[in-house]
């Protein structure tokens, strides 16, 4: 997937028609889409096309129960459009290929995982809007955010590393602590692989790590990590070491994975923060603080 390009008009002629839109107006499924849903799907490409020659694969997981439904409609409404059009025109990457997944718990949710296509134009504006908005979680202090490490890992084939063995990019986004290993059972009930063996955390991110540079982003203002922010940091930097940025200001969640992506492709940080203007610098820089080029 991916054969056409980001078109900045048709996003803002999408812009326009939420302006005045409540969340539950824009994100109107009532349950997971039928082409969202991992269970039995064999493969999500990123693959090069005449209009993007050198793809390269950015996932973006984002936490869907209780509040964070917050994250979803701001990337609808402002971040997504954002992501696309400062990936292109800083170039810290080329020809993005971007996939969203929905994140929730795989103990109790219907739709633990959603998983859309990569998608390198408008297209992906659709499939984000199509994201269920379940709003659940359990009381068990995290989400299913290895679930989306366990689906690129073994469902997703990306050109940018079959073909120049340069690795894609994926970014779960939450405020819960890192989630326990991945059952025999939840496997098989959500993707419909079956194993013979649970995959603890460190299991599965020597998987995704293979194809893929892997970021966390601790969303500061949800209920879990507002009341437990250093608990919360100290165990996904337990698991993530400096690949784990804090964001302060759910609105500006694109700005930080663009300026994750640029330090991790060798920018300066202190250029990267002072590109950008105001507030969103100190957003910025208070996120990618720990990375080193």
């Amino acid at each position: 997937m991916g054969s056409s390009r980001w078109d900045p008009d048709a996003w803002t002629s999408y812009t326009k028609t939420t302006t005045t839109k409540t969340r539950d107006a824009i994100f109107t499924t009532r349950g997971m889409k039928d082409y969202l849903n991992p269970l039995g799907v064999a493969i999500r490409e990123s693959r090069d096309s005449a209009a993007n020659p050198e793809s390269n694969a950015i996932i973006v997981g984002i936490d869907v129960t209780g509040s964070m439904g917050m994250i979803a409609e701001a990337i609808a409404r402002e971040g997504l459009g954002v992501l696309f059009q400062e990936v292109l025109d800083r170039k810290p990457v080329s020809d993005p290929h971007l996939m969203f997944m929905a994140i929730g718990d795989a103990n109790c949710d219907s739709a633990p995982l959603q998983v859309s296509q990569f998608e390198a134009d408008d297209k992906i504006i659709t499939q984000l809007t199509d994201i269920y908005l379940e709003g659940g979680g359990g009381g068990n202090n995290f989400e299913s955010y290895n679930l989306p490490w366990y689906f690129a890992a073994t469902h997703t084939s990306i050109d940018c590393f079959e073909k120049r063995g340069k690795k894609g990019y994926i970014f779960t986004v939450g405020d819960e602590f890192p989630a326990s290993d991945l059952t025999i059972a939840q496997i098989k009930a959500v993707v419909g692989d079956t194993l013979t063996q649970p995959l603890s955390n460190a299991e599965l991110l020597t998987m995704v790590s293979r194809m893929y540079n892997v970021f966390h982003v601790i969303v500061e203002e949800g209920s879990c990590a507002r009341s437990r922010l250093k608990e919360v940091t100290s165990a996904w930097k337990d698991v993530l070491g400096q690949n784990v940025l804090s964001l302060s200001d759910y609105r500006r969640l694109s700005e930080v994975i663009v300026s994750a992506i640029q330090v991790c492709e060798g920018s300066n940080k202190a250029d990267v923060v002072k590109s950008w203007s105001g507030d969103t610098a100190l957003v910025v820089s208070r996120a990618i603080g720990s990375m080193t080029t």
